[in-house]
């Protein structure tokens, strides 16, 4: 039977498939259970959670100009008999979410620096490795409003993306020894500091669309390399993808007909995953930006998470407790691939549940976190979080569950660390206003 919290409960870790829960939060707790194996306590982080909504769907017209002819599959698990079955249909006066799934929490790759969505407007940092204790760090500017999306950038130092109203701001960390250095001729508002006592961080460049100068940024996605940054927003039917170094965007709008969702460039840079809020997606190859169309009737695209090592990537549905998994059958740059379903019957027949709200996949390949929508109230508010298996295929199995502090906490964001060595390692923002941080302790992974 998967690992239960009880009502009253607050999860802490998990160490080897088994999860550690207490009556109550605490550094003390935490040190006591997972402290001397790691080195380090994750302290929770507060915040103002009144401006995080789960399950905040709002529902508006799309207008088209004329029909927009899509592929489409009849369902997800009729896709396993016959892979690539597309037929035509026809997308007007479709009935669409505006808030997508967005990315609102981010660990920079190189070291324990957590970084998530604290307010409308603004976005904290907490360094880990900070021994001094220092207050953490807020990004905050005049010009920066309705934050939807961040990420820091890979392979380079301490400089982090956020995705909103009117553009992308760059925020860099800066030393006294080493400056951030500031693009030239750009908007009046760079150059604004962090607040805090603790990482002191400089608005350095805000890249903004030519032709949509006030679309909310809701998405965002680096290349692994940290040359290219990949945007769009849930009002345009296109994606932009920057050279950042330049400030210079080019925009990709062929075969896009529905407001885009969801960015994932794949760990080896050669694809590119785009979601669209009618249900369809998009495998791009991004040497030519060719791509191949798909979709589902199970809802739109809720959650996507690549591999680690790019050679197939797991879609989760906003109707369905089955996801998805497109396994390419040809190396890159072919688009040959098969959509094949993983079952989770867990969330049917043990929690009720009717769809996949969020899905968060370690770098590791080893765990997959889930949270989901209805159900048994008993389950109500937890994360799902699931052994994986990849050899051949992908194949899971639920080992627990997680529960946050408070009463009837709700996760709203989550995502996982992928370069924390020692395992695994969940952060989620619950909508009780604490940011908390969950090491999945595995045997494999821990040094003696």
């Amino acid at each position: 039977m998967p690992n239960y919290p009880q009502p009253g409960e607050i999860t802490i870790c998990e160490i080897n498939r088994q999860f550690i829960n207490a009556k109550e939060l605490s550094d003390v707790r935490s040190k006591d259970v997972y402290g001397e194996i790691l080195g380090m306590v994750f302290s929770s982080i507060p915040f103002d959670p009144n401006f995080l909504s789960p399950n905040n769907e709002q529902v508006v017209e799309q207008e088209t100009s004329e029909p927009a002819t899509n592929l489409v599959f009849s369902s997800l698990k009729d896709t396993i008999a016959g892979s690539f079955k597309k037929l035509l249909y026809s997308s007007d006066n479709l009935k669409l979410p505006t808030e997508a799934s967005t990315q609102k929490i981010s660990w920079f790759p190189h070291n324990h620096c957590l970084a998530f969505v604290s307010g409308p407007n603004q976005v904290t940092i907490k360094d880990y490795e900070d021994s001094d204790g220092k207050d953490a760090c807020i990004l905050t500017s005049d010009f920066q409003r309705d934050v939807k999306s961040i990420e820091w950038r890979p392979n380079s130092g301490k400089m982090i993306t956020i995705g909103c109203k009117g553009g992308i701001y760059i925020w860099s960390a800066s030393y006294p020894a080493n400056t951030a250095t500031l693009r030239h001729g750009i908007a009046p508002s760079v150059g604004t500091f962090s607040r805090g006592s603790g990482l002191k961080m400089i608005l350095v460049d805000v890249l903004k669309d030519r032709d949509c100068p006030n679309q909310v940024i809701s998405a965002l996605s680096w290349k692994p390399d940290g040359r290219y940054l990949a945007s769009a927003s849930y009002e345009s039917p296109f994606f932009t993808i920057w050279d950042v170094a330049k400030g210079e965007g080019t925009p990709i709008r062929r075969g896009l007909g529905s407001s885009i969702s969801l960015l994932k460039w794949s760990p080896t840079g050669d694809y590119l995953f785009t979601a669209n809020l009618d249900g369809t997606f998009y495998l791009w190859e991004t040497n030519t930006w060719t791509s191949e169309p798909w979709s589902s009737t199970s809802g739109h695209v809720t959650g996507a998470e690549w591999d680690p090592e790019g050679r197939f990537i797991l879609i989760s549905f906003s109707n369905s407790t089955t996801l998805g998994c497109i396994h390419f059958t040809s190396k890159p740059p072919s688009l040959d691939a098969q959509l094949l379903p993983v079952e989770l019957p867990e969330l049917s027949s043990l929690i009720g549940s009717g769809g996949i709200e969020k899905m968060a996949w370690d770098s590791t390949g080893e765990r997959l976190a889930l949270s989901y929508k209805n159900g048994d109230e008993k389950y109500a508010g937890l994360i799902a979080v699931y052994d994986v298996r990849r050899a051949p295929l992908v194949s899971v199995s639920l080992i627990g569950f997680i529960r946050g502090p408070g009463e009837n906490a709700k996760p709203v964001e989550f995502a996982f660390h992928n370069k924390f060595m020692q395992g695994p390692l969940l952060s989620v923002c619950w909508s009780r206003g604490l940011c908390c941080t969950y090491p999945l302790i595995l045997r494999s992974h821990v040094v003696s």
